[in-house]
C-alpha cells in the first residue's frame, strides 16, 4: 500500500502562506474603513457590503466623506473610476496568466489589487488558475473580516485608530522585498528608487505621478532580457497546428 501524496493540503498551505503578508495589512485596514463608515452614520451592513461589492481600498475610504456629503452614486462611481484606473494598465500584463474559465477570469479581474497583483506577479508559470483565484478570493476575505471586525466595533466603541494606517506602508514594503527576490534582475527597483528620487526633488507635490511615468518610460525603453534557454520554439517546433 503506497502513500498518497497530499497535494490539496500542500496547496492549500501554500495559498495561505502567500496571502498572509496581505492579511496582515488588509485586516486592520479594513476595519479602519469599517469602523469610519459606521462613525459616519452608516450601517455596519452596508459597510460590509461594500467590501464584498465594491472592494476598491482607497476608493472606499473616499466613499465615506461622499458619501456623508450627500455626494450623488454618479458622482461617486466617477471618482472611484478615476482612482482605480490604474489597474486597466497594469492588469493587462495579466491577461495571458488568468485563468481561462469565464467565471474565474471574470472574478480574478473584479478582485484585483495592488496587493493582489504584486503577489500573482510572484507566481511560477505553472500555478493553476485555481490557486490564483484561490489568492484572489482570501485577500478580499481578509478585506472583508476587518471590514466586519471594524463596522461592529465601530457601532458599539469609540476607539482610537492612530498608528494602523501605517499598516499599508509596512505591507507594500514586504510586497516589494518580495518582488525584488522573485525577480532576475535588481534594476526595476532601483529604477523605482531613483525615480522617485529624482521625482521628490523636482516636483515634490507630484513626486509619486512623475516618478511611475518615468518608470513606465523606463519599462518601455529598457532592453528585453536576453533567455538563457535558446530561441523560443515556434508552433510548429512544439508539434501545434
Amino acid at each position: 500500500m503506497t502513500d498518497r501524496p497530499e497535494k490539496p493540503l500542500e496547496t492549500h498551505l501554500s495559498v495561505l502562506s502567500l496571502t498572509t503578508p496581505v492579511a496582515m495589512g488588509y485586516i486592520p485596514l479594513g476595519a479602519v474603513f469599517g469602523f469610519l463608515f459606521v462613525q459616519a452614520g452608516g450601517s455596519a451592513w452596508l459597510a460590509i457590503l461594500a467590501s464584498v461589492v465594491v472592494y476598491a481600498g482607497a476608493a472606499q475610504y473616499m466613499m465615506i466623506p461622499m458619501l456623508a456629503a450627500g455626494l450623488s452614486v454618479g458622482a461617486i462611481a466617477l471618482a472611484t473610476l478615476v482612482i482605480n484606473l490604474r489597474h486597466v494598465f497594469y492588469g493587462l500584463s495579466l491577461l495571458d496568466k488568468l485563468p481561462q474559465s469565464r467565471w474565474l477570469k471574470t472574478y480574478c479581474v473584479f478582485g484585483l489589487t495592488d496587493e493582489t497583483y504584486s503577489v500573482l506577479t510572484t507566481l511560477p508559470a505553472n500555478t493553476s488558475a485555481r490557486q490564483m483565484a484561490l489568492i484572489t478570493g482570501l485577500n478580499q476575505a481578509w478585506w472583508v473580516l476587518g471590514t466586519s471586525v471594524g463596522a461592529l466595533a465601530g457601532t458599539h466603541a469609540q476607539l482610537r485608530l492612530t498608528g494602523l494606517e501605517f499598516a499599508l506602508t509596512a505591507l507594500f514594503a514586504v510586497l516589494a522585498v518580495e518582488q525584488w527576490r522573485a525577480s532576475q534582475s535588481a534594476a526595476p527597483l532601483w529604477i523605482a528608487l531613483l525615480a522617485y528620487a529624482a521625482a521628490y526633488v523636482a516636483a515634490p507635490q507630484h513626486a509619486l505621478v512623475v516618478a511611475m511615468a518615468i518608470s513606465v518610460l523606463a519599462g518601455v525603453f529598457w532592453p528585453a532580457p536576453k533567455s538563457s534557454q535558446g530561441p523560443a520554439q515556434t508552433d510548429t517546433d512544439r508539434g501545434t497546428p
